[in-house]
């Protein structure tokens, strides 16, 4: 009989408020610990992309531009070339042609693709992911506090994503505390975005966020 193949969990490391390393985080080896699709992570940042487009470009065609009822000249004995009204494409001020009108850029994947793709970068990125408790060592909103934090834990001018979920009591002033880093991005756990989470330098994690994540597609498997 074949051994059955037993799956090794992936450790991250774990940080304290002042940027010390105090342990590590076993993690489920089906979320953070698989070979990266490439195929599949081109595709859902194609798709992100694709539905950030607004898709409002609109221009007007000859039947659409103001003006134009009366024939400019007449059709013979000017020497002109004939034109039959001064919004044709070929005036200027005059109708485009094929020009851009509105539309929807956006298509979407099937939920497991979405899934494996979400897997695949956090897999690609486990070497970048810090994890910390939470951040309710910030006891008011204060920028300069977590920009410390940051350079504490050596990711100073670093473009760092930090997952947590800021609507919790432990986590209320990390929203109003990031609004001014400029190379720093808050993202709640169950909103992630590949194109982010493969843009980041570095990822801080607050120990919540990697449970919820590391349960929500462990389920996709």
């Amino acid at each position: 009989m074949a051994e059955e193949l037993v799956k090794e969990k992936v450790s991250l490391k774990k940080f304290s408020s002042k940027g010390e390393e105090i342990g590590q985080v076993e993690v489920s080896c089906d979320v953070f610990g698989i070979e990266p699709n490439i195929h599949v992570l081109h595709q859902a940042v194609r798709r992100e992309l694709a539905n950030a487009r607004a898709g409002t470009a609109c221009a007007k065609t000859r039947s659409e531009v103001r003006g134009g009822g009366k024939k400019p000249w007449k059709q013979k004995g000017t020497g002109r070339a004939r034109a039959g009204s001064n919004r044709s494409p070929l005036w200027v001020g005059g109708g485009v042609i094929f020009g851009p009108k509105p539309r929807d850029y956006s298509f979407s994947l099937p939920r497991k693709v979405r899934s494996l793709a979400l897997r695949s970068s956090l897999s690609s990125a486990k070497d970048k992911i810090k994890v910390v408790e939470d951040f309710s060592f910030l006891k008011a909103p204060k920028t300069k506090e977590l920009a410390a934090f940051i350079e504490k834990l050596g990711l100073k001018d670093q473009k760092v994503l930090i997952l947590a979920d800021y609507k919790s009591a432990e986590n209320q002033h990390v929203y109003l505390s990031v609004r001014n880093l400029p190379d720093v991005k808050l993202c709640l756990p169950h909103n992630l975005s590949v194109k982010e989470l493969l843009n980041a330098q570095a990822i801080v994690m607050s120990a919540n966020a990697l449970q919820e994540i590391d349960e929500r597609y462990v389920s996709y498997v």
